[in-house]
């Protein structure tokens, strides 16, 4: 397990980072969240030791993290860390080199890799004839080379297509299901939604929202669908019933109190057939725009 406890980052009199804690537990993919400046890639350069904490901790398996710990991480950082004029194939085999690996194990993972990304034609190429998808792609493969223990991958889905979306997705599912804790930040919640185990919300620096989409649901206010045989805008003049939107037959509300549940139902019976009564729980978006506001 990677955990996160109190991470804690100035510069300034600015607190970019502020106590942020979270755990991403092997095996499971976890999706990191937040406008733009709200301290996710800073935190993921503490993580990385790339940037000095000011307070707080990284622990790796319950113990403090090493240099020799995060050797073995696979990082895609924000500024992609490539040489542009290097050919893809040979310095992918030298970044896993750096790890110990052997040429010609080196040379095989890079390959295959490539090929998984549609790239193992463009193998000799210089990294800066490719498109900005498609370096990115081989900035993936660089993360993911020699067997990493952990990742962390700032915005890897960034300026992708559909197809090497998918195939991106797959790779982090196949890492995943070896055990190895996968945080990726993104801006496409969809993405989150259909891809991550858990979530965490930052907002100025501080985590607003840490958990599972289903905790993450319960924790959100709760709205209703009514759909009844005549006109719904009744339901306006319940008490403790708050009216989103009424729109003929079919209305959406929240119930602030406890009893007015019971109260819509049945003046609804009275009134005809209730067609349907179902808990609406909000979208990642929804949440995401709640805990942000």
């Amino acid at each position: 397990m990677l955990e996160i406890d109190s991470l804690t980052r100035r510069f300034g009199d600015n607190v970019a980072v502020d106590n942020v804690s979270f755990d991403v537990p092997e095996g499971h993919m976890i999706g990191f969240v937040g406008g733009n400046g709200a301290g996710k890639t800073t935190t993921m350069r503490m993580i990385m030791g790339l940037l000095a904490r000011h307070g707080g901790e990284v622990r790796w398996q319950g113990r403090p993290i090493t240099a020799d710990d995060i050797r073995r991480f696979g990082y895609m950082p924000e500024e992609r860390g490539l040489y542009p004029k290097q050919g893809i194939l040979d310095q992918l085999v030298y970044l896993a080199r750096l790890h110990d690996a052997k040429p010609a194990d080196a040379r095989t993972e890079a390959m295959e890799l490539l090929e998984r990304f549609g790239l193992g034609d463009r193998a000799k190429d210089k990294l800066e004839s490719l498109s900005l998808g498609n370096q990115q792609r081989v900035q993936i493969a660089a993360a993911v080379m020699t067997q990493p223990i952990a990742l962390v991958l700032d915005e890897p889905f960034s300026g992708l297509d559909p197809k090497a979306i998918d195939a991106m997705a797959d790779l982090l599912r196949g890492q995943s299901a070896k055990g190895v804790p996968v945080l990726f930040s993104s801006h496409q919640l969809d993405l989150i939604d259909r891809l991550c185990d858990g979530l965490v919300i930052l907002s100025n620096g501080r985590v607003v929202a840490n958990g599972t989409r289903e905790q993450l649901q319960h924790t959100g206010r709760v709205r209703h669908r009514i759909v009844l045989d005549g006109d719904a805008g009744w339901v306006r003049g319940i008490p403790g019933v708050v009216a989103e939107d009424v729109d003929g037959p079919v209305a959406i509300v929240e119930f602030v109190e406890a009893q007015a549940q019971h109260r819509v139902l049945e003046e609804a019976v009275r009134r005809g057939t209730v067609r349907e009564l179902a808990e609406l729980r909000p979208s990642l978006s929804e949440i995401y725009r709640e805990v942000t506001a």
